[in-house]
């Protein structure tokens, strides 16, 4: 069916198995009207991060519908960073998303109109499939049934050292909230809104004293430090704090919310478990479990890496002081080790406590801190 003169939609995505690491893009084409599917296209990029992956799949998207005529098109993501910067809202200081950007606004200039929407990962899944398809389809090519030599890794640029990082790396500084009334009941607190104690007020000026102190010598040379938080008021007035030291203003990201725990939200321990026996004791060993009307630790996994992801793509190359919650900075570490699941039901993360991990461009990471409350012991 011919798109000439119609409006459309374009659903887009991409991804990185590592990031930097095997990429690929899916994107597609729709009737606006009758919802016909009009154009798929999907390929592997070789290595490159997620949001090069993202941004080619909205270049092809695009240029998919220039060629098929049509007048005005409507772009659904589920890449807020994409969405953002292509409406003007957020600036691209990434270098290597600059071109790609340039070349998805000159074909977008050949259509009358468009216009760009943020939606869940879940309605995203056809762009995402053809992604993962390309991606999966790359590495069966590519798949090697013998080790690599040195000489060979060497080629392949794989680092032949035992560290092997190259490149200036985002060093983020995951600072958790301080204390708030559902703490001191440990119950689960998700995404409820509840507001800091005064023994949490406390706990967070004294780790943002801290993370002045790590940051101060770099905060004179290069001016006010980017720090983003949860939108979650527990974690913007922790983070308040770290910025009014810092001289920096509190960006949000919904990326960094914490797990909603569903019909669990305000339970105990014991109260979740005496209501779900079979679900709890499940959850506690299965990531892919979601409590009842809640959010698996799986599916906060892949948030939170889009999370890091947007981080990097903005602030890449610096220090960037995150403050959220214990499943998100868990989720972060997780990543910076490359560790399994097991990590988020073995890792403790106190109240007000500081992490330290570094992502480097290559794809590798180290973690340098973890669960640091030094600043809250009693002067």
């Amino acid at each position: 069916m011919s798109a000439a003169g119609r409006r459309v939609i374009i659903e887009a995505d991409g991804g990185s198995r590592g990031n930097p690491g095997p990429a690929g893009y899916g994107a597609l084409v729709k009737d606006a009207e009758t919802g016909d599917l009009l154009a798929e296209r999907k390929a592997a990029l070789g290595i490159a991060t997620n949001n090069v992956a993202e941004y080619t799949g909205l270049v092809e998207g695009l240029r998919a519908a220039t060629e098929l005529g049509a007048s005005s098109a409507e772009v659904r993501m589920d890449s807020k960073l994409v969405v953002e910067q292509m409406s003007g809202r957020w600036k691209i200081k990434n270098a290597a998303l600059q071109p790609l950007a340039r070349q998805a606004r000159d074909l977008a200039m050949q259509l009358d109109r468009v216009n760009y929407t943020w939606i869940p990962r879940a309605q995203n899944a056809h762009a995402d499939r053809l992604a993962n398809e390309a991606m999966d389809a790359d590495g069966e090519e590519s798949a090697d049934p013998e080790p690599a030599s040195g000489t060979q890794q060497a080629e392949r640029g794989v680092p032949a050292s035992w560290t092997g990082a190259t490149g200036a790396p985002t060093r983020l500084l995951l600072v958790r909230h301080g204390q708030t009334p559902m703490s001191v009941d440990r119950r689960y607190s998700g995404r409820g809104d509840v507001e800091l104690t005064d023994q949490g007020r406390w706990q967070a000026a004294a780790v943002a004293k801290r993370v002045a102190a790590l940051l101060g010598a770099r905060q004179d040379a290069a001016g006010p430090l980017p720090v983003v938080a949860s939108p979650l008021s527990r974690a913007v007035d922790t983070a308040r704090e770290v910025a009014t030291l810092l001289g920096s203003e509190v960006r949000t990201h919904t990326g960094l919310t914490e797990t909603d725990f569903g019909e669990w939200e305000g339970l105990t321990f014991a109260e979740a478990s005496r209501r779900d026996p079979d679900v709890h004791r499940a959850w506690l060993g299965d990531t892919s479990v979601a409590p009842p009307g809640g959010e698996s630790f799986d599916a906060v996994h892949q948030r939170v890496r889009r999370a890091r992801d947007n981080i990097i793509s903005e602030y890449g190359g610096g220090d960037v002081v995150v403050v959220s919650h214990v499943t998100p900075i868990k989720t972060v570490l997780r990543m910076g080790l490359a560790a399994g699941p097991e990590l988020l039901f073995r890792l403790h993360l106190d109240l007000a406590s500081l992490s330290i991990v570094e992502f480097y461009p290559d794809g590798n990471a180290s973690v340098r801190l973890v669960n640091d409350t030094a600043h809250l012991d009693a002067p």
